[in-house]
């Protein structure tokens, strides 16, 4: 069990206990959840250094000092949208407070399903770990460095000036994701896909969709189905909805 922080809030009242070293804060909160603690909606882990980080497929997660780490809950209700759509919410939370620290004509752009782009380098990535009825939602975001990777360009919001504040960012995080899972649970799913496509790279952009090691299929993005779902529109005219992936921009991402 990973020991305790201290807090700040949110401007909503949110908790935000912050750690200066976990293995990872999804761990810690999945940890936390099994030991059957109490763990209140949209309170936020955050960790100065992380020494287990992991994104997707289990890869290592930057930790670079001064970055955001952190991890919140959400607890599936009755009625919920599906929960795999809080991939999108998150998402948008995290456009809606990096996308005013973006200079024009810089934009930050969404890529399905839980990455933040600047042009075509990742500055946030987004993962969802499921433990009962309680789904942990980790999110890393570039604010001071960003990891040098020979496969895919990477930004920090450095490149555009001084580094913003980490505790700053978060409670603008915190109560940005508080605001989009109620809208989330108040206005159903249609109105965070027509968000999230509006704040995505343009329709008609080129895609490859595959897991590593295995032949990419190749199209151009056509939006998302009311479930949140990738729309791939192939060479041949037809379209292929994807619910699982890896996707990279053209041949380069």
């Amino acid at each position: 069990m990973v020991g305790r922080g201290d807090s700040l809030a949110a401007a909503d009242g949110r908790l935000i206990e912050r750690i200066s070293l976990v293995g990872s804060t999804n761990a810690a909160l999945m940890a936390r959840l099994t030991a059957s603690e109490n763990i209140a909606e949209c309170d936020w882990l955050v960790a100065d250094r992380q020494s287990e980080g992991r994104g997707r497929r289990g890869r290592e997660w930057f930790d670079g000092i001064g970055n955001f780490m952190g991890s919140t809950v959400v607890h599936a209700r009755e009625g919920d949208p599906p929960l795999a759509s809080l991939a999108l919410v998150a998402g948008l939370a995290v456009h809606d407070v990096v996308s005013a620290l973006v200079p024009p004509p810089q934009l930050a752009l969404l890529k399905w399903p839980n990455d933040i782009l600047i042009g075509t380098a990742k500055l946030s990535g987004i993962l969802l770990e499921r433990k009962g009825d309680a789904v942990v939602i980790g999110i890393g975001v570039n604010l001071a460095s960003a990891p040098d990777f020979a496969d895919r360009a990477t930004i920090a919001l450095t490149a555009f000036g001084p580094a913003p504040d980490r505790d700053h960012f978060a409670q603008q995080l915190a109560s940005a994701f508080a605001l989009d899972l109620d809208r989330w649970r108040t206005y159903g799913l249609a109105p965070i896909v027509r968000r999230w496509c509006a704040a995505a790279h343009p329709l008609g952009t080129r895609l490859c969709v595959g897991e590593l090691g295995d032949a990419p299929l190749e199209g151009t993005f056509a939006g998302m189905d009311e479930e949140g779902a990738l729309i791939l529109a192939l060479p041949d005219g037809t379209k292929r909805t994807i619910h699982a992936g890896e996707v990279r921009l053209g041949a380069d991402d």
